[in-house]
């Protein structure tokens, strides 16, 4: 049976906003706790899920729906085309539950299998024009700083964001999976299929690449 979430993309705000300024040892503290509550609820949340928990799969969904859009947004899919590869990945994830270990593997799990099911619609459509990353939504700050200071920085935003587009597909996926989506070395790595020193490997070709096209 198959299942339909909607998209609560737009109930996700930035951590970096919700920051306070608390004593740094306290905060330290709290990201300690935080870390061990999302690995608890993680583990648990695998456990439910490796049992058919319905709830489950729909809360799986409205954790992760925004970043896998995203992913798939960054990787170059347009934006129906990125919900329907969005969609298609938590239906591949929920009928291959039974292969996700613990709730520590989840970040990489998912994004293993999204990048399968980006993978496999680019070699159905082999003449289909890539999205530029320009086009995932990045929006201008309002004008109260140094006009040109802003005007400087989003030129060299845009200009690094067509360098990305225009990467291989390998080395650019190595860039979204660890500078976009957050991922860390060994779950990028994880996500792509490949070894953390094959992953390095891409990646540090990426950034050179990006180094000589955007300096």
């Amino acid at each position: 049976m198959k299942y339909r979430f909607k998209n609560n993309g737009k109930k996700a705000k930035s951590t970096e906003q919700k920051a306070g300024f608390a004593h740094p040892i306290s905060r330290l503290a709290d990201v300690d706790k935080r870390e061990k509550h999302l690995k608890e609820h993680q583990d648990s949340l695998a456990a439910r899920l490796r049992a058919g928990d319905h709830a489950a799969a729909a809360e799986f969904v409205d954790m992760y729906h925004e970043q896998i859009y995203l992913f798939m947004r960054r990787l170059g899919h347009n934006r129906q085309v990125s919900e329907d590869l969005t969609q298609e990945s938590f239906l591949q994830a929920w009928q291959h539950i039974s292969q996700l270990r613990n709730g520590r593997a989840l970040n990489s799990w998912l994004y293993r299998i999204a990048s399968n099911v980006s993978k496999l619609y680019w070699r159905r459509h082999k003449g289909r024009e890539m999205t530029s990353i320009e086009e995932t939504g990045t929006d201008v700050p309002e004008s109260s700083e140094a006009g040109c200071d802003i005007i400087g920085r989003h030129e060299q935003l845009g200009r690094l964001k067509k360098a990305v587009a225009l990467l291989p597909a390998k080395l650019r996926q190595a860039v979204v999976l660890h500078y976009m989506q957050h991922l860390t070395i060994a779950e990028a790595a994880e996500a792509a299929g490949v070894r953390e020193g094959t992953f390095k490997s891409r990646l540090n070709r990426a950034l050179e690449t990006l180094r000589k096209q955007v300096i």
